[in-house]
């Protein structure tokens, strides 16, 4: 049942089958305000996932735990986060595995260091650089929350395992010299000036993927490869797009095809995968 204290995802029907999200942390004299109306969370507290609650105004409610994706969706955000869709490609891009070692520069609201601390698990480490204050500071606030309600909802505990460091990252060479890197991923706006500090503790063959808003600064960071001879091999880049099939569509006697969209419903970046290799002995 859902405790005071964790995080609770109410589901308010709109028009058009078309559905609002409202994220809440439960407090037994809070109340949940929605568009449908008001509903005290000690209405909540008790009552297990899944069930169908109903406002003061009358109106359903579906009251359930959120999952990861849509928890950094809703979550207090200071820079643009990176997306889930784009967020599952850059995991499949660098195969982490638990255990790992994974270095992530530009922490943003966190969103990423969620997904990759439940990748490398409790015996994972995840290195997460930020430069400025405001946004390494709720990362770590969103990420503390996150981890904090979800061991009061769950038998299990969400893995301490992201150190959060507030600095340059073409500064903190020194810092990397005793660890190993099993991947790396980068999101900065020039991430062309990370590569010279982070390849050396990059293992061999290890992946670095970049997560970058346009072409011109894949551009960018290609040419820099090039000419400062960094030991990296671009093996791909893709847009990742995503599309919504509307429910009501599904439920006519006609099948539904589905067809490549012009529109999008999220932010699209571009995902460069890059690999260290060991060049040729002359």
């Amino acid at each position: 049942p859902f405790r005071a204290g964790e995080l609770a995802l109410a589901e308010v029907p709109r028009k058009n089958n078309w559905t609002l999200k409202v994220l809440c942390r439960l407090a037994a004299e809070a109340v949940l305000s929605s568009p449908g109306g008001l509903l005290p969370h000690r209405d909540i507290i008790g009552q297990l996932p899944g069930q169908m609650l109903r406002t003061s105004a009358g109106k359903r409610l579906l009251l359930r735990r959120p999952s990861l994706d849509e928890y950094v969706l809703l979550m207090p955000r200071g820079a643009t986060i990176a997306y889930p869709k784009d967020i599952s490609a850059l995991l499949m891009m660098m195969d982490i595995h638990p255990g790992d070692t994974v270095l992530e520069t530009g922490s943003g609201s966190g969103a990423l260091s969620l997904f990759l601390s439940r990748a490398v698990g409790p015996k994972g480490r995840v290195l997460s650089y930020e430069i400025r204050e405001d946004h390494h500071n709720l990362a770590k606030k969103n990420y503390r929350h996150w981890r904090s309600a979800w061991e009061i909802g769950h038998t299990d505990e969400w893995p301490d395992n992201v150190e959060f460091i507030l600095k340059d990252i073409s500064t903190a060479a020194a810092d990397l010299k005793s660890v190993t890197l099993d991947a790396v991923v980068l999101d900065m706006l020039n991430p062309q000036c990370a590569l010279p500090v982070v390849h050396p503790s990059l293992k061999q063959g290890g992946v670095c993927a970049v997560y970058l808003a346009n072409i011109t600064q894949v551009i960018d960071l290609l040419d820099r490869i090039r000419s400062c001879k960094l030991p990296f091999l671009c093996e791909r880049i893709i847009e990742v797009t995503h599309r919504t099939c509307d429910a009501a569509e599904t439920n006519h006697s006609v099948p539904y095809i589905a067809r490549p969209s012009h529109w999008q419903e999220a932010h699209s970046a571009f995902l460069t995968k890059l690999r260290k290799f060991r060049p040729l002995l002359s």
